[in-house]
């Protein structure tokens, strides 16, 4: 794995190339703490995964974000932040970042974290706890059938949830359908049940 690493922080850089330092299969070829260099770098040194600080001052990493992803959308982009506010995590993965890493993360579990973010299979911020909403997507629930599992919870008909979200009722079924295979339940009883069980916010 080639990966570039961007951050205006230099003790977070130095920090990043000494987890990644001695590991066989992740190669750093290029480390930058000026975010405009971030896109030239890319042009001449070709990564694979880039690392990029979202706070940047020089250069916005959400901007820098966006145009990695315009105009190299096979790179995967592993966003380095201090915040955990969770507006701004969803916002990050939104965009097209493959994962969202918080800068008290354990170094020894950068090099793990970069392959996750590879492979596709990160589905939380790492460095924090994943939440009920995480481990649902995980299981492979889409947005749309988590917020149905919550109206179970709620004890919603598959009418209110039709009107709640402005779908029809067909659409209501065809939705819990898949999600009721995706957690091994047989019914919505079932699936407010485990909703509860597994602290899901209603």
């Amino acid at each position: 794995m080639k990966i570039l690493i961007a951050d205006e922080n230099r003790l977070m850089l130095e920090g990043f190339r000494r987890a990644l330092d001695r590991v066989e299969d992740i190669e750093i070829v290029g480390a930058t703490h000026a975010g405009a260099q971030v896109m030239p770098l890319i042009e001449r040194r070709r990564p694979e995964v880039v690392a990029l600080e979202l706070d940047m001052r020089t250069a916005d990493g959400g901007t820098c974000l966006d145009a990695i992803r315009a105009l190299h959308p096979r790179i995967k982009v592993v966003v380095i932040s201090a915040s955990t506010d969770p507006v701004t995590i969803k916002s990050a993965l939104a965009r097209g970042a493959r994962a969202y890493i918080i800068t008290s993360i354990n170094p020894l579990d950068i090099p793990s974290a970069l392959r996750q973010a590879y492979d596709d299979t990160v589905y939380h911020a790492l460095g924090v706890e994943p939440g009920p909403d995480d481990e649902l997507r995980a299981a492979g629930l889409t947005e749309r059938e988590i917020t149905m599992l919550k109206a179970l919870a709620r004890g919603l008909s598959n009418k209110d949830i039709s009107q709640e979200l402005w779908v029809t009722e067909q659409t209501v079924k065809f939705h819990l359908g898949n999600l009721y295979r995706k957690l091994g339940v047989p019914n919505r009883l079932a699936a407010a049940s485990f909703a509860h069980t597994h602290g899901v916010a209603a």
